[in-house]
């Protein structure tokens, strides 16, 4: 196979290709996006999901040096998220998020991940002035937001897809530097079907990754 320089990103030595693999994906889509999001070292960043995407945008929020706040349904998943690097934990089944954002000092980045779309819409409140909604859940149904809510403090949404292979190649070194890792599941090729299906159920912690030969 022939393929335009271009179009490659060179891996770290220290990457295995099973960690590698899904920051090409997931990793490059919410490491783009927080670095282009406009926020400084020492800004509130939130989280929105504490999944395959999530646990992505929480290390490298943390490692950007962002104030970071998960959001999650859940007691259950707190641990996780401060693992991960999150300084504080917001459990949108014991209270309004966007009140609890506002406790913080409001956000000045929102990272939306689960691609739920009444979850995304109820965090809006949540933002500081000239701050944003950062959209990079890809769900179906219609944000519900007013105008009232984005004029009075200045606040914007904005979607944010992958990237190009040079921003690939800048995920995966910057993962190398700062020790960001996604979490996976390991399936060797003859049983895709397996894991196929531990994907698609929802069960996997976070990505499934298939190996080939020793």
């Amino acid at each position: 196979m022939v393929t335009p320089a271009e179009a490659v990103a060179a891996m770290p030595d220290d990457l295995p290709a099973a960690e590698a693999a899904p920051l090409l994906c997931a990793g490059i889509t919410v490491f783009n996006a927080l670095r282009n999001s406009g926020a400084r070292a020492g800004d509130l960043v939130a989280v929105q999901g504490i999944g395959g995407l999530g646990h992505l945008g929480i290390q490298y929020a943390r490692q950007m040096g962002f104030r970071t706040v998960a959001i999650g349904r859940g007691s259950d998943k707190e641990t996780l998220a401060r693992k991960l690097g999150a300084s504080a934990y917001v459990d949108t089944a014991a209270g309004n998020p966007a009140e609890a954002l506002h406790k913080l000092g409001g956000a000045r980045v929102i990272l939306a991940t689960a691609p739920d779309s009444k979850s995304m819409s109820a965090l809006v409140d949540g933002l500081a002035p000239d701050s944003k909604l950062l959209v990079v859940g890809a769900g179906t149904e219609a944000l519900t937001v007013t105008p009232l809510q984005l004029i009075g403090g200045r606040k914007s949404i904005q979607g944010w897809p992958s990237g190009s292979a040079i921003d690939s190649e800048d995920t995966l070194r910057f993962s190398s530097q700062t020790g960001v890792r996604p979490m996976i599941e390991r399936y060797p090729l003859e049983k895709a079907t397996e894991a196929y299906e531990q994907m698609i159920s929802g069960r996997a912690r976070f990505r499934v990754v298939l190996t080939m030969g020793a």
